[in-house]
């Protein structure tokens, strides 16, 4: 129990970041297979349809979480996610058309939308503060794990002569889908949403369960005094709670939350990973590899983020914070993106078949975004999620958190269908592009984003100034503050 308990229940409910990564990722091999081809369309436009209808109904989808999570609970969510992408992965495994293709794209791209903001929430609220970092992480380790099977999977499939080719990699996210519907059962509800709901003695105990303690007899003082904390300020909150969007402005220090976590969200986007995740083939073809070794090399690539991923989680995000690391992955994303286009400036490759890459040129650019895709992952990947997730109160966390990653999903849908279009018509010119939006996030973030590790979820209000957390905590009187400044 107690850690290893924390970190089986974030990395099971975590398979709903598995399949978030699994699904987009897949699509990326399959696009480029020729019985996919020859059934539906190599067209730019038809494949960045396919691509950016999964994203738009991952944005219907974590908009109606919020609702969900505040309704039914964590738990509950997660459940009705993973029903529904049973049903968009069946349609999508059996499609014999366009149509049916992409409605089952929408369908499984609703329940990875309801899954992406559920998961990180789940897991922010069963970890204590100071692993909350690594659980949380958790969502991105699952996601670029989700990639890399991906990845792999397509790369084998490509030599099934057969529609097999495509129907069994799709066809495979219903393994872990049907796992995580049954699995999840078994597993705790939050406890911070169990007191929103009046159901204290079941959050109390599992308190103590998630602290090792086996029953109250057994008298946890730190369990206890994190009931006791997570209590008071939930029950103040749920006084004033009304459940409005307009919530996430009502005050300075809402409004500043709202900002920063739609914002890190926004700009996680922003930093180009999905240019590679989604239409990493056409790059490395762009940079002279075509056919299977552009599949290989994309297998490979995936390797390199869940073991990037893994290292910051365990050993540096709850060490060193959130706000250096995307400082740090920003201005290397700058600097990455800016050398990919100077190279696919100067070493054009029009027809790979007639006119090949030039060695240094190619070995370089695939430097590059191997090291974009390390630092990806060992910076904003992991911290979006986290810092997305914990920086609002119980009253507000379910709808900010699902606002947020609307966000995400609203702008990872306008860059899915412009990608291939802006790649196919202008080249390298599109990667610059990125360069001008990570300086823009680098900026913005030294000057505005706060530093949040080691807090309690229910203390950001020391961070953002919270003026009702604040009157509340007085009324606690000095003591238990310095009891509670002892704690932490």
């Amino acid at each position: 129990m107690g850690l290893l308990f924390n970190t089986f229940i974030a990395a099971f409910s975590s398979i709903g970041a598995f399949l978030f990564g699994y699904d987009s990722g897949i699509i990326a091999s399959v696009l480029t297979m020729n019985r996919f081809e020859a059934r539906f369309s190599a067209n730019p436009s038809i494949q960045g349809a396919i691509v950016s209808t999964f994203s738009g109904g991952c944005f219907f989808g974590a908009a109606i979480a919020g609702w969900l999570n505040d309704k039914y609970g964590r738990k509950r969510t997660i459940q009705f996610g993973s029903s529904i992408i049973l049903w968009g992965c069946a349609m999508q495994t059996g499609a014999h058309n366009t149509a049916t293709l992409i409605i089952g794209r929408i369908i499984a791209g609703f329940a990875i939308g309801i899954l992406s903001m559920t998961v990180p929430l789940y897991n922010t609220e069963i970890a204590p503060p100071k692993i909350r970092g690594f659980l949380v992480g958790l969502t991105q380790e699952s996601i670029g794990i989700g990639f890399l099977v991906a990845n792999w999977v397509g790369y084998g499939c490509q030599f099934i002569d057969s529609e097999a080719s495509w129907r069994l990699p799709l066809g495979l996210q219903l393994l872990p889908a049907g796992l995580l519907l049954v699995g999840i059962q078994f597993l705790p509800y939050s406890p911070r949403w169990l007191l929103e709901v009046d159901r204290d003695e079941e959050a109390r105990k599992i308190v103590y369960l998630l602290h090792d303690t086996h029953g109250f007899d057994e008298l946890d003082e730190a369990a206890e005094k994190e009931y006791n904390e997570m209590h008071d300020t939930i029950k103040a909150e749920v006084l004033t709670r009304s459940r409005k969007i307009s919530d996430l402005w009502a005050t300075h220090a809402m409004l500043k939350r709202t900002l920063i976590s739609c914002a890190v969200q926004i700009f996680t986007q922003f930093t180009g990973i999905n240019i590679i995740s989604y239409f990493g083939p056409l790059m490395w073809q762009s940079l002279g590899m075509t056919g299977g070794k552009a599949l290989l090399m994309q297998g490979i690539y995936g390797v390199v983020g869940p073991i990037a991923t893994l290292v910051f989680i365990v050993f540096i995000v709850d060490r060193v914070g959130r706000k250096k690391p995307l400082i740090f992955g920003a201005a290397t994303f700058v600097a990455t993106f800016s050398i990919v286009a100077a190279i696919l400036a100067t070493n054009p490759v029009s027809n790979v078949s007639t006119t090949p890459a030039d060695p240094g040129a190619q070995i370089a650019g695939i430097a590059m975004i191997f090291l974009t895709n390390i630092v990806f992952s060992a910076s904003f990947g992991p911290v979006s999620w986290v810092l997305a997730s914990e920086v609002f109160p119980t009253s507000t966390r379910s709808i900010g958190t699902s606002v947020a990653t609307c966000c995400n999903w609203a702008f990872n849908t306008m860059l899915s269908q412009v990608s291939p279009i802006g790649i196919d018509n202008i080249g390298y010119k599109f990667y610059l592009v990125f360069v001008c939006f990570n300086f823009v996030n680098l900026i913005i973030i030294i000057f505005f984003f706060p530093e949040t590790k080691g807090k309690t979820l229910e203390e950001m209000a020391e961070i953002f100034g919270d003026p009702v957390l604040d009157k509340h905590r007085e009324g606690r009187g000095e003591e238990n503050l310095d009891s509670d400044a002892k704690y932490e």
